[in-house]
């Protein structure tokens, strides 16, 4: 069995691999698929939409499959063999001569990404149930720090050339692939194991196998609403901030920065704490609660110095999610933990689709010129009122379960 603490900060740093090889990206990629159609600006932008989605069904796909097999074949040989294959396609991202290799990449990319469910499940293996919130505040974290390193190393490399930041993130993830070829070991005993069906790893079967535990059920909507509020960030960020603040790319990286700084350090180490004190429904409720202020408070806010102030308040909105997880990962047994976290990506993943189609179109219908009453901020209101949904769903999914009271 995996010793937690080594066990975890490999997984951490597993997981932080995963969001810094997506923002590495970032900068380079609109710009290699530009130089790709021939400097065509326009048909790129559309292949960059097509790229993206690609990316995210794959993750919607496989999420369940490879959550299932380490549930069957154990956490250790899924993880580095998507390890394995990101750091192989980095490479043929570096390499590709033409379109048609990039969407092969990103293809890969999207299954290889899906990790995430074999990660989470890792993470309920090795921690007791009480330390759990604390645990999944570790994945937070990862998003948070990935988050503020890739793009910003994504840029500096790219000035040295486009393909120069996939060369590097395939090093890095190829020597963490070999380290944990020798360090990482098995956190899922052999009599906690499965057998691998295809109703279990079927994204849609997954989703609603999930109805066989109420409170379960319930909290899936809660994480689907709470992340598609969430995604609001990398779909609208940038457009809404350049339109009402007039911020440049040097004013957007500063504040995404910040949102990654924040969230590192309250769901790394202030999410557990709190989660501890206070439990973990009341946890959810914080969360979710702050995430629908900072949202209404982003589309009201006239000055470009309160969306800092905001950011600091919006990252107790970080508590919700590891509490949410953990409640979910409590509530099922030791050898469907891989199936349910996939299930769970899979919907991490339809919010990553929908929420770029949706923020973005209500942003465009709100700010358009024969509009009598521009309201640039409506899809942060919109996304305040995905968060109380939310919570409404979390409080109801509680009540199901008898777990209503404070």
């Amino acid at each position: 069995m995996a010793r937690p603490k080594p066990a975890i900060i490999f997984i951490f740093i597993t997981l932080f691999l995963d969001i810094f090889g997506i923002g590495v990206i970032v900068p380079v990629l609109p710009k290699l698929v530009e130089e790709l159609q021939g400097g065509d600006l326009e048909a790129a932008a559309h292949s960059v939409g097509w790229l993206g989605a690609l990316y995210a069904l794959m993750q919607f796909i496989f999420s369940p499959v490879l959550g299932s097999l380490s549930d069957r074949f154990g956490r250790r040989p899924v993880i580095l063999a998507s390890l394995f294959g990101s750091g192989i396609d980095y490479l043929v991202l570096a390499w590709a001569p033409t379109l048609g290799w990039l969407y092969l990449a990103r293809i890969v990319s999207g299954i290889t990404a899906a990790n995430f469910s074999a990660a989470s499940a890792y993470i309920a293996d090795v921690t007791p149930p009480e330390k759990r919130a604390a645990g999944f505040g570790m994945i937070g974290a990862a998003f948070g720090l990935g988050f503020i390193a890739g793009p910003a190393i994504g840029g500096l490399l790219g000035a040295h050339g486009l393909r120069t930041p996939f060369l590097v993130a395939a090093g890095i993830t190829l020597l963490n692939w070999l380290y944990g070829a020798f360090v990482l070991p098995e956190s899922l005993a052999k009599e906690n194991r499965r057998p691998f069906t295809w109703e279990s790893a079927h994204p849609i079967k997954a989703l609603t196998a999930l109805s066989r535990w109420p409170v379960v059920m319930g909290l899936a909507g809660t994480h689907f609403f709470s992340m598609l509020a969430g995604n609001i960030y990398p779909a609208l960020w940038v457009l809404y901030t350049g339109l009402r603040y007039g911020w440049d790319s040097r004013q957007v990286g500063i504040s995404l920065a910040l949102v990654g700084v924040m969230a590192a350090i309250v769901q790394a180490g202030l999410a557990g704490k709190v989660i501890a004190k206070i439990g973990e429904r009341r946890g959810v409720y914080l969360g979710l609660l702050a995430m629908a202020v900072a949202m209404f408070c982003y589309g009201a806010a006239t000055d470009g110095w309160m969306v800092y102030v905001i950011i600091l308040i919006g990252s107790i909105g970080g508590i919700g999610s590891p509490a949410t997880q953990s409640m979910i990962s409590r509530a099922v047994s030791a050898d469907e933990q891989g199936a349910v976290q996939g299930a769970l990506n899979s919907i991490t993943s339809i919010a990553g689709i929908v929420a770029p189609v949706l923020w973005t179109a209500l942003f465009s219908w709100s700010i358009a010129k024969d509009r009598a009453f521009p309201l640039p901020g409506l899809s942060f209101y919109g996304a305040c009122a995905v968060s109380l949904a939310a919570a409404g769903l979390a409080w109801r999914a509680f009540r199901k379960a008898g777990l209503s009271s404070p």
